[in-house]
C-alpha cells in the first residue's frame, strides 16, 4: 500500500459518499461595504474532525469563524450545524463555543472560577458545576493551579485554562482562533501534539483559523487553503503538500522550486517538459490532462532533490550549477544553488550522519538530480 505521506488515523468521512456533512458553507458570501471578504463558499467539516482554515491575512478565515460562532451573518447563503439552518441564531445559543487568542480570562477569577463561569451562566446545579470543573482540570493536568489567578500562570498554563473554560460545556464544534499565537515556538509544538490528542479524547469537532502552515499540517485531518474570500484546494496535510493543484497552494505551503514551460512530448503517464530557461529537460510522470506545446509549472520541494558533486548516472533528470549559499540548521543542511542561467535552486538534505565525506561548499560546480515522480505537474 502506497500513500501520499505518513497516516496519522483512519478517520477520513470525507472519503465515505454516504457520510452526512457535520457543518455545511452553501454559497455564503460575507460583504463589509463593497468588500468581499467571503465570496460563494461552499465547504463540508465532518463530525469528530479536526479541521483547519489556512491562509494569509484578509484572506476571510477568521470572517468565516465568526459567522459560524455567530458573531457575523452572511450576506447572503446557508451555514448548517447538524442539518440546522444557523441563520438568526444568537452565538450564546449556539452549540459551539469560541477560543479567542487573548484566552479573554478574567483577571481577578481564580482558574476554576474562570472554568465555572458559563456553566453558573447556564443555571448548573453547583455540585454537577464542581464535577465538570474537576473533570476539566485533570483533563489539562491543571488542578495543582486550581486556586491561582490567571497573572500567577505561564502563557502555556492560562492558553489550558482558556481551552478548559471553552469545552466546559461541552459544545458540539469548539473554535479556535489562532489559538497558540502568544505561545513561545518550543511551547507551541508541544502544544500542537497536546490539542491533536485532546480532540482525539473528547470526540469533538474542533475548527481552527491559523496562518501557521506548520500548526494546520501538525494538527489537522484536512486543510481548507483560502485566498481573497475563496477555498483554493480542501485535502489532508499531505495531499496538500504533495499534490497541491496550484502554483499558489503549492508556493503557499512550505518552500518548492518552479520550473516553467512547455509539453514536449507525452507518453502513457509521463511527459518531457521543455524548460523554460533553457536548463533541461524534464521528464515528469504526471496525470495532467495537457496537449504538447501547453505551458506547465512543474513543483518540487527541495527535500526531493540531490546535491552532489558529480552528476549521478541513476536518474533521469539532473542539471549543474554552482553553490551560491548554504544554511546548516542543524537537522537538515540547506543549498541554495545557482543555474547557469541565473535561477537559484533550493535544495535541502537530511543530517542524518554526523561526518560528511563529500562536503560541498560555496562556489562548488554542484549536480542537482530528482526522480521522475519527486514533483507534481500544476497547469494553472
Amino acid at each position: 500500500m502506497k500513500s501520499l505521506g505518513s497516516i496519522r488515523r483512519s478517520f477520513a468521512p470525507w472519503n465515505d459518499p454516504a457520510a452526512k456533512p457535520y457543518i455545511s458553507f452553501r454559497g455564503v458570501t460575507k460583504r463589509f461595504g463593497d468588500f468581499v471578504a467571503v465570496d460563494d463558499l461552499s465547504l463540508d467539516i465532518y463530525e469528530r474532525e479536526f479541521f483547519a482554515l489556512l491562509g494569509a491575512s484578509g484572506c476571510g478565515k477568521t470572517t468565516l469563524l465568526r459567522m459560524l460562532a455567530g458573531f457575523e451573518e452572511p450576506s447572503s447563503g446557508q451555514i448548517l450545524l447538524d442539518g440546522q439552518d444557523l441563520c438568526g441564531i444568537p452565538p450564546h445559543k449556539r452549540p459551539v463555543n469560541m477560543m479567542f487568542q487573548s484566552y479573554a480570562l478574567f483577571p481577578h477569577m481564580t482558574v476554576e472560577a474562570n472554568i465555572a463561569f458559563g456553566l453558573k451562566q447556564d443555571g448548573m446545579p453547583k455540585p454537577d458545576i464542581e464535577k465538570r470543573v474537576g473533570e476539566m482540570l485533570r483533563l489539562v493536568k491543571l488542578e495543582q493551579f486550581a486556586k491561582r489567578k490567571p497573572h500567577q500562570l505561564s502563557g502555556g498554563q492560562r492558553q489550558r485554562v482558556a481551552l478548559a473554560r471553552s469545552i466546559a460545556k461541552r459544545p458540539k464544534v469548539l473554535l479556535l482562533d489562532e489559538p497558540l499565537g502568544a505561545l513561545d515556538k518550543k511551547l507551541r509544538e508541544e502544544t500542537q501534539f497536546e490539542l491533536t490528542d485532546l480532540q482525539y479524547e473528547l470526540g469533538m469537532t474542533f475548527v481552527i483559523v491559523t496562518h501557521d502552515q506548520e500548526e494546520a499540517m501538525t494538527m489537522a485531518d484536512r486543510i481548507a487553503i483560502m485566498d481573497k474570500g475563496k477555498v483554493l484546494q480542501v485535502a489532508t496535510p499531505a495531499e496538500i503538500y504533495e499534490a497541491p493543484n496550484s502554483r499558489y497552494v503549492a508556493d503557499f505551503v512550505g518552500s518548492v522550486n518552479m520550473f516553467e514551460g512547455k509539453v514536449a512530448e507525452r507518453s502513457a503517464g509521463s511527459m518531457r517538459i521543455a524548460d523554460a530557461g533553457g536548463a533541461l529537460t524534464i521528464k515528469a510522470d504526471n496525470t495532467a490532462d495537457v496537449a504538447n506545446g501547453d505551458t506547465v509549472w512543474f513543483a518540487i520541494r527541495p527535500e526531493k532533490l540531490r546535491v552532489s558533486s558529480k552528476r549521478p548516472a541513476d536518474v533521469p533528470n539532473a542539471v549543474e550549477g554552482e553553490i551560491w549559499d548554504i544554511g546548516y540548521v542543524g537537522d537538515m543542511t540547506i543549498y541554495h544553488v545557482k543555474l547557469d542561467d541565473g535561477r537559484i535552486v533550493k535544495a535541502s538534505t537530511v543530517n542524518s550522519q554526523r561526518v560528511v565525506e563529500d562536503p560541498l561548499t560555496w562556489h562548488d560546480r554542484a549536480w542537482i538530480s530528482f526522480a521522475a515522480d519527486a514533483g507534481v505537474v500544476l497547469i494553472r
